[in-house]
């Protein structure tokens, strides 16, 4: 069962359209009837209503192999292709590879293999030629703290698909891997600057997380928010301001960017929240923020450098 992003309704088979990506009713299933996004450039362009059906059977290659292919692509990122189920849930694929990636992290370590390598950011590791880490540290978390992990899994789950309907999928997606990525670069950076020791990394997905805090709290800064833990309903602005002077403190207290006690990388919360704050003083959105969520919780790092 799914709810109609128009009307909120839930319904038992649900559709899905293939232009936003977003799940109506049987009323509302039709671009026309939720003022699709997509209505601006419609021709069906895409073969939103192609039944599938190959026109150049009868031996007609005008075609060519280029635009079977083309037509092969858009049908299975299409509502009914293998694709069509990652539309309107990147959110949910980010938290799949967390916890595969956490997985692999123990695999490598069961195995003596070399996991900060592969997992972790670091000034030495960028040196070494391992750009990848870029990308993998964002998924990567303390594989020693499940809280790391856990406290980051919570707040993605909830917070994530806020700001996803908000700015659609691609967006979405891209924000999070640009702020994930950044924030990272710049806990490495500011470290540098400061003639920190290159030996340490950072990892783990809170940069990119406060940045999704950081969007919300510009986009709707009264979002209620059931802690769990205390039990206690605080605004969005409120816990997104509460952190911020957290990691603001760590960073004066243990003079270094680099967070001191407990390992947490402060500049990367920082610069992630900073990110999602501008960016949402520039992004439009097709659908609002509700006023009210059952509950949410944020991760706070440790192990190496943990976002």
């Amino acid at each position: 069962m799914a709810k109609c992003a128009e009307c909120g309704e839930y319904e038992n088979l649900p559709y899905q359209c293939r232009r936003c990506g977003q799940t109506f009713c049987s009323e509302h299933r039709l671009p026309e009837n939720h003022d699709c996004p997509g209505m601006g450039e419609w021709n069906d362009p895409g073969g939103v209503f192609d039944s599938g059906f190959d026109d150049g059977v009868e031996g007609d290659e005008s075609g060519g192999v280029g635009a079977r292919v083309k037509s092969r692509i858009e049908r299975e990122t299409g509502t009914g292709g293998i694709m069509g189920a990652f539309r309107g849930n990147m959110t949910y694929v980010f938290l799949a590879l967390m916890w595969v990636t956490f997985a692999a992290q123990w695999a490598v370590i069961l195995t003596g293999g070399p996991w900060q390598d592969i997992f972790v950011l670091s000034e030495s590791a960028l040196l070494q030629g391992y750009v990848w880490t870029v990308v993998t540290s964002v998924f990567s978390h303390s594989p020693t703290v499940f809280f790391h992990i856990a406290g980051n899994s919570i707040a993605l789950y909830f917070f994530g698909p806020l700001v996803e309907r908000y700015l659609g999928s691609k967006r979405f997606t891209a924000m999070f891997l640009v702020t994930g990525a950044v924030a990272g670069l710049s806990q490495i950076g500011v470290g540098a600057l400061l003639g920190a020791s290159p030996a340490g990394g950072v990892l783990g997905a809170s940069g990119a997380i406060m940045a999704v805090m950081g969007f919300l709290s510009v986009v709707n800064p009264n979002l209620k928010v059931m802690l769990l833990i205390p039990p206690i309903p605080l605004k969005i602005r409120t816990i997104t301001l509460l952190y911020a002077g957290f990691s603001l403190f760590g960073v004066v207290s243990s003079g270094s960017v680099l967070g001191g006690a407990g390992g947490i990388a402060h500049a990367a919360h920082l610069s992630g929240l900073v990110l999602g704050v501008l960016y949402a003083t520039v992004a439009d959105g097709r659908r609002g923020v509700p006023d009210q969520i059952g509950s949410g919780g944020g991760g706070l790092g440790g192990g190496r450098r943990r976002l």
